[in-house]
């Protein structure tokens, strides 16, 4: 285990964006995100009017909530990397520091944190930057690799690299951060493969596994609330008063529409 700028390197390697846009662009990663996509929207089956934050690589997974969720952004670690989302624009990425992320406190109801969890080497003050930014009745919901898995041994998807975790980890981590764990789903039964014919029974996979080994799912869904009893952390405090202006990804879905209105009727 070596360090790294900004990133902590458990394997010698580190998923870029560019890398993980690749893998998301072939089979193996067009099946788990569909499948992961799936189990999200078990978890949050309505974001109607929500402000959602996609945190660390989480643009595959956005676009189903984008046109329902009120506001969409997507920021991205610097020591990973951006690309541009949607390709079709407008974009709504950013490229930040994601010990000080450029959010006002208690701005977002919903964060979705995908390939950052279990790769970044400031956890601690991540966390606690979701846990400043997040509304009191917010959402956290984390996609991280199980520790049992073939997906996490395997170093040939993005979910073989970094740091897995199992179920009791998870919930530690979650709990000194003062997040409450509420519910939690596997997803990615199926062996990670290239194999066409393995990649077509993905659903069959998933129901076998789902049912009869929950406990070999390729990556741990987890949904948090904000635990707001344990008082702000200290470093959200000190931001209070030093907080800056920052520029601001572009807003797409009803929340942008509604902006554009309220140009036109100043005009």
């Amino acid at each position: 285990m070596k360090s790294g700028h900004r990133v902590l390197y458990w394997d010698g390697m580190w998923s870029d964006a560019v890398e993980l846009r690749e893998f998301y662009e072939g089979r193996t990663g067009q099946v788990a995100r569909h499948l992961i996509r799936r189990a999200l929207r078990q978890l949050w089956p309505d974001v109607s009017g929500d402000t959602l934050l996609g945190l660390g690589h989480a643009t595959p997974y956005l676009r189903t909530f984008r046109e329902e969720a009120a506001t969409t952004i997507a920021l991205m670690p610097a020591g990973q990397g951006c690309v541009h989302w949607p390709p079709e624009g407008p974009f709504v990425v950013g490229l930040v520091d994601e010990t000080e992320l450029p959010l006002p406190d208690v701005s977002v109801d919903r964060v979705l944190l995908v390939h950052g969890l279990e790769q970044g080497d400031y956890l601690h003050d991540m966390l606690k930057e979701v846990w400043r930014v997040l509304k009191g009745e917010g959402r956290l919901l984390v996609v991280v690799p199980n520790r049992r898995s073939l997906w996490a041994q395997l170093e040939r998807t993005p979910f073989g690299h970094g740091h897995p975790y199992s179920p009791g980890q998870l919930t530690r981590v979650l709990r000194d951060h003062l997040f409450t764990p509420l519910r939690r789903q596997g997803a990615l039964y199926i062996p990670p493969t290239r194999s066409r014919w393995l990649l077509r029974a993905a659903p069959a996979w998933e129901r076998i596994g789902a049912q009869w080994f929950p406990h070999f799912a390729g990556v741990h869904l987890v949904e948090a609330s904000k635990q707001l009893y344990g008082g702000l952390p200290l470093r959200a405090a000190e931001r209070r008063r030093r907080h800056t202006v920052v520029a601001f990804p572009q807003l797409v879905g009803p929340a942008a529409a509604r902006r554009d209105l309220d140009d036109e009727g100043a005009a």
